[in-house]
């Protein structure tokens, strides 16, 4: 199974982060509704916490950047989202998709969730800093990072050198920003006084954040996901996270499939922040930093739409033939370009 990186593709590549903008509009509710007659009053844990337990799911019509089609507008109205969600329904047909030259087809859509529905806000893409909805250019070192990490992944000499989703050790839904994947966009939240706990369908990972004004572990621990730590702002959960390695940048690249992924080394520093919006929902925002790798901070939102589970194990290994199968094919081509020296 090769790690590919899909969100919501709309024609382009889309690629994909902070603090939700004054511009935010609000999420329409029907006159009739009992919403209208009454504020909705987010639910509190029995420690007065503000209560974001539950399965939660973050597949979304909404790309990761602005598309050019979309250029200088910031969110749709309800008919322009109306009019995305059929596109998108469009577009993500896969079934048909036809394998071309070196590529042997990937999963259809029985096995995708492509979301379809832009984000509750309405936003247009889900970076909202830099105002253009574009993440900002890589440093040339990063961008010399990339390239290399990228011609491993196409080109591996043994398995560690593959993605490590292909590995089976880590998926970047799991690693803050938590950015939706093209299927298993699932979480549940767990919390209790100290701690809240994010479980992550790919590959079973567990995010716990302690609450307990706790500093960040000392820059010598690096750990997949980084170091985590929480606070409350109000009812706003934040999160700050650091102490990442090197080998944890979140989403690679597969270009044979025209899909291309944000980059980040060792040095990021995420902030996120989950704030309830309805019974429904919960925005999702966060704040990329990442000075040895990109030009400026970006920023981005979601929201998570509540889901009724139950999350299955994700046995990732179990039965997965493609890794040794992907070495395999690479020795062949070795092999094979040997032999045409040769003559």
């Amino acid at each position: 199974m090769r790690f590919y990186f899909w969100i919501a593709l709309a024609g382009s590549t889309f690629l994909t982060a902070g603090v939700a903008s004054a511009q935010t509009p609000p999420i329409p509710v029907k006159a009739s509704s009992p919403a209208a007659k009454k504020a909705w009053i987010p639910p509190r844990t029995p420690d007065g916490q503000p209560d974001l337990q539950g399965i939660w799911n973050s597949a979304s019509g909404t790309p990761v950047e602005r598309p050019d089609e979309l250029k200088g507008k910031e969110f749709f109205t309800q008919r322009e989202a109306r009019d995305w969600e059929r596109l998108m329904n469009e577009r993500n047909k896969t079934d048909s998709r036809p394998a071309s030259a070196g590529v042997v087809g990937t999963y259809n859509d029985a096995f995708r969730e492509m979301g379809t529905k832009p984000v509750k806000t309405l936003r247009t893409s889900i970076v909202t800093d830099p105002p253009d909805g574009k993440i900002p250019a890589l440093l040339p070192q990063a961008a010399e990072a990339r390239k290399r990490r990228l011609e491993k992944i196409l080109h591996p000499d043994g398995p560690e050198d593959l993605a490590l989703g292909d590995q089976c050790l880590m998926f970047s839904t799991g690693a803050p920003p938590m950015l939706p994947y093209n299927y298993n966009s699932n979480y549940r939240i767990v919390q209790t006084r100290d701690h809240v706990a994010i479980y992550v369908e790919m590959v079973h990972d567990t995010r716990i954040i302690p609450l307990d004004g706790r500093p960040h572990l000392p820059a010598s621990v690096r750990l997949w996901y980084g170091d985590s730590v929480g606070h409350w702002e109000g009812d706003t959960l934040v999160v700050d996270t650091t102490n990442f390695i090197d080998k944890s940048s979140f989403y690679l690249e597969v270009p044979n499939l025209a899909v291309t992924g944000p980059f980040a080394d060792e040095n990021m520093h995420v902030v996120e922040r989950f704030r309830r919006l309805d019974a429904e929902t919960i925005l999702y925002q966060f704040e990329v930093d990442d000075p040895t790798a990109y030009s400026r901070p970006w920023k981005g939102e979601l929201t998570l739409a509540a889901a009724p589970g139950p999350i299955y194990e994700y046995a990732c290994h179990e039965g997965n033939y493609a890794l040794p199968d992907v070495l395999k094919a690479e020795r062949a081509n070795e092999k094979a370009a040997a032999a045409k020296a040769a003559k």
